[in-house]
């Protein structure tokens, strides 16, 4: 790709505080042999506000890090107002007038509004001159959408605060191309009106392009002029969202009505309930709502297939039911008894949990395989003596049983789990969580996520498995082709609500879609 220069015209951009115009052109991204990016163009046009959708996994971040020179394309182009253009980093990017606002908050909490706007800038000197520096703050807040105290640190302010104070950065750095990543997510809907729709007025006024990631069709449809669907790495749709309907949209994100795949589950006799969750509510970390008060009853031998989008509540919902989180209010039950989610609850109800990201939330890495298959056992004879001293001899052979049931391969049974590939990782907590004689209740969460297709078979043979011996099952998972699969009943959750519930083989397709897309 030839790295082309023209700084009169980058120059001339910026004095005439006009956005140029940015295409992708062909672009494909690989790494290895997985194709995360796949000939994908597209083109955001200047003073524009432009949506790219698509379910997680789509391409979506893949796309814009090649933008700003995270990743380098295996192939294609980017073009600034038809200059090819190669960037490799996000000082690149600046150059032409491109600048990227992230999920996360990248303030440092302990410094003020003005200090990190002068941390933001490329080419901030090793001393400071503050005179200068605040004379610039204050010309520039005059005229800036937003208006903050520059003097006031980032941890007094709110979350809503935060989220403009990103987007200043880029505007202090005189950035006309702003992408924004999910820039709603961690915003309240008042919040996130608020900050789109300065942003578009910027957009109206010639003086800015945005290019958003987003699920929200309700901001999709009130802010954007224009959208770029992908779909597993592909191009898949683009339009006007004048000339769009929500379900057109919903459509291209997810591809026409696909039919459950089957597995082979066998009708269940007798149904009780296991689970019982009433008006429960929890908080994120920052302390805004995440789980706004959902009911749902999982019976034995049933699969109940949670559908969302990323960040819509799943998580902390499935850290109450973990015990990895306190319910702000409402009440679990677990074979009809109140259900506080210790250990001696844990223990005594038979609840099992594959959580995503298993090297985080259930091993731990430095620790043998065969201390990890343990964790549920070590307090209890024959692998501990009274419930203090280990038996390690005991604890080997019950881990040596488990390798070769759960066809786990590791070099030994005390080899740290952390050296195991990401599908080994998962067999090893799948044995720990499988392997008890009795289970009344399973709850996965993305169990499946990266791992490869061998991986994944067995996983979902095992969660089948386990709901045909009548284990009531609640999987939480991003990919709708999985919970098809695998689903009694799927359920959508969207910010922090169940919108959707029904038998999976009469769910209406189009309407899962819409309601994971906030619609």
């Amino acid at each position: 790709m030839a790295k082309t220069i023209d700084n009169s015209t980058t120059m001339l951009r910026l004095n005439n505080l006009s956005p140029p115009e940015l295409a992708v052109v062909n672009m494909t991204k690989k790494f290895g042999t997985m194709t995360a990016l796949d000939n994908v163009s597209m083109t955001l046009k200047p003073g524009s506000f432009h949506a790219l959708l698509g379910e997680n996994g789509a391409g979506k971040s893949t796309l814009v890090k090649c933008l700003m020179g995270f990743y380098t394309p295996t192939s294609g182009e980017v073009l600034i107002d038809n200059q090819v253009r190669q960037i490799d980093s996000p000082r690149d990017a600046h150059k032409y007038s491109v600048g990227m606002v992230y999920q996360h908050f990248t303030s440092v909490p302990a410094m003020t509004v003005a200090e990190n706007l002068v941390l933001s800038k490329f080419d901030s000197p090793n001393l400071i001159n503050w005179k200068t520096e605040k004379r610039e703050l204050n010309a520039f807040m005059q005229t800036a959408p937003f208006q903050i105290p520059l003097n006031i640190p980032i941890t007094q302010l709110a979350a809503g605060q935060k989220q403009k104070l990103e987007i200043l950065k880029q505007l202090y750095l005189k950035n006309r191309i702003l992408i924004l990543d999910e820039p709603t997510s961690v915003l309240t809907p008042v919040e996130a009106d608020e900050v789109l729709g300065l942003l578009r007025q910027q957009v109206n006024l010639g003086q800015l392009s945005v290019l958003m990631i987003s699920h929200k069709f309700r901001e999709v449809t009130a802010f954007v002029d224009e959208i770029t669907v992908l779909r597993k790495g592909k191009f898949a749709g683009s339009g006007l969202v004048k000339e769009l309907t929500v379900a057109d949209m919903a459509q291209m994100m997810m591809g026409e009505r696909r039919s459950p795949t089957q597995v082979a589950k066998v009708e269940t006799t007798e149904v009780n309930p296991v689970l019982d969750i009433k008006n429960l509510h929890a908080n994120k970390d920052n302390g805004t709502e995440a789980v706004a008060g959902v009911n749902l009853r999982v019976h034995s031998g049933e699969i109940v297939g949670i559908a969302g989008i990323s960040g819509n509540g799943q998580r902390e919902l499935v850290e109450v039911l973990a015990g990895q989180r306190l319910a702000t209010s409402g009440e679990v039950l677990v074979n009809k008894e109140a259900y506080k989610a210790n250990r001696e609850q844990i223990s005594r109800h038979k609840v099992f949990v594959l959580p995503e990201e298993p090297l985080r939330n259930a091993c731990v890495a430095s620790m043998s395989v065969a201390e990890n298959l343990a964790f549920r056992t070590f307090d209890k004879s024959p692998q501990s003596l009274g419930g203090v001293l280990l038996v390690m001899s005991a604890i080997r052979s019950a881990a040596k049983s488990l390798i070769q049931t759960f066809s786990i391969k590791t070099p030994s049974a005390d080899t740290p789990v952390g050296n195991l590939s990401g599908g080994n990782v998962q067999r090893t907590v799948l044995a720990r969580e499988l392997a008890a004689e009795q289970i009344n209740l399973l709850i996965a969460a993305n169990p499946c996520f990266g791992l490869d297709f061998a991986a994944v078979d067995y996983i979902h043979s095992q969660i089948v498995e386990a709901r045909n011996r009548g284990v009531a099952v609640m999987l939480v998972s991003e990919d709708l082709d999985e919970l098809l699969k695998l689903s009694d009943r799927i359920v959508v959750i969207s910010e922090g609500k169940f919108v959707y519930e029904s038998a999976t083989s009469q769910a209406d397709f189009a309407t899962i879609g819409k309601s994971m897309a906030g619609h």
